[in-house]
């Protein structure tokens, strides 16, 4: 696919596969995260979906994919279109920053520190795209003018589970081609049920999404003055990263294990926009964060008139007299799931670990997660 609107031309989009989505096991797993599955049935896994959304905006050309070394094997065997140069596979996961970083540096290098880039998680869905592409304009318009630009989606409900943007005032003759850009006051973190309704009440709050678009050279000359071990490392890696294999894979192996863990909203994004270097474009194209096996059932029609949610074959599964359940069942030769009298619950079965919970609980999957691995039950994680 071929990018053909003027607006994106010096535009390269980010898409990092990270994490467990330990929210989500036992579908989402270690070997297998949840960004490698099509949660939803619609014939496309999370990163088939994402990639599709953003090469449409892009040009395949101009999607990059960041990844760990184990799942680097799936992700090409589930994205022939993307470009072998354009994926980069770290050794171990050193949060976003670094890996935003690295890609940044890499991208530089090869199309100079002026190009645009965009990172949007693996994991998200959005279901208008063409409002969505608008708004990517308006967050690439508003990065050319010098801003590391988010998008701040409305947030629907008094969530606890988000993070929140406050805006402040428009950016106006400063990003002419982003008219509804604003200046952030802040971001805050996740808060309580009360303080998530007094957010929705001002009126002035959106969630976090993770979306953030900038210049190449912005973001760099940011990680030097703020993080200035992690600039160093990438600067040297992308040195490196297009010349000879054995060197980069010598490099990755013995700097990167080093880098600094931390997220972009941390490292960058907080501390540029108590400085004022920070904007906003709103998002209204329908947007879902797939957190938990909650998150994931908001998204999926019922399978019966008392709102039982199925993910995957809904033949293995039969409740009589329960209602409000999650369930998922094992592929292929797994075994029928009956539920008789039971309301709300999530349950998911897979060939070697099976998972009953409240679904009010559904945040707390990951705990159990964790408790799991205390046991030394790390073979099923």
């Amino acid at each position: 696919m071929q990018q053909t609107d003027g607006r994106f031309s010096d535009f390269y989009a980010l898409i990092p596969a990270g994490g467990v989505g330990s929210r989500l096991w036992p579908l989402s797993r270690s070997a297998r995260p949840k960004f490698l599955y099509d949660f939803l049935g619609s014939g496309r896994t999370m990163i088939q979906a994402t990639f599709d959304r953003l090469a449409a905006v892009a040009g395949d050309g101009h999607v990059t994919v960041m990844t760990g070394v184990a799942h680097a094997a799936a992700v090409r065997a589930q994205l022939p279109e993307l470009d072998g140069r354009n994926l980069f596979a770290e050794p171990v996961g050193r949060d976003s920053t670094a890996a935003i970083a690295l890609a940044t540096a890499i991208l530089a290098k090869r199309h100079g520190r002026d190009v645009v880039v965009g990172s949007f998680a693996a994991d998200h869905v959005i279901r208008d795209d063409v409002a969505f592409r608008e708004c990517v304009a308006q967050a690439v318009a508003a990065a050319r003018a010098g801003y590391v630009t988010t998008i701040g989606i409305a947030a629907t409900r008094p969530s606890t589970a988000f993070g929140y943007i406050r805006q402040g005032e428009p950016l106006g003759d400063a990003a002419p081609d982003a008219p509804d850009a604003r200046m952030v006051r802040a971001f805050v973190e996740k808060p309580d049920a009360e303080t998530a309704q007094g957010y929705l009440m001002t009126g002035e709050y959106r969630w976090n999404a993770g979306m953030f678009v900038m210049r190449a050279g912005v973001l760099l000359d940011t990680l030097a003055r703020l993080k200035p071990c992690i600039h160093e490392t990438v600067m040297a890696l992308a040195d490196v990263w297009d010349g000879d294999g054995d060197r980069r894979a010598e490099m990755m192996e013995r700097l990167w294990p080093a880098v600094e863990k931390i997220a972009f909203d941390y490292a960058v994004a907080e501390p540029l926009a108590a400085e004022g270097g920070v904007a906003m474009v709103p998002g209204g194209f329908g947007w879902d964060d797939i957190g938990d096996f909650n998150s994931v059932a908001a998204l999926i029609p019922s399978a019966d008139a008392r709102n039982n949610k199925i993910i995957g074959d809904r033949g293995r599964v039969v409740c009589l007299d329960s209602a409000g359940n999650v369930v998922a069942p094992a592929g292929g030769e797994g075994r029928t799931i009956a539920l008789l009298g039971a309301d709300d619950l999530v349950v998911v079965d897979t060939p070697d670990a099976l998972l009953v919970a409240p679904r009010a609980r559904s945040q707390e999957v990951k705990r159990m997660v964790a408790a799991l691995a205390e046991q030394g039950l790390d073979a099923i994680l």
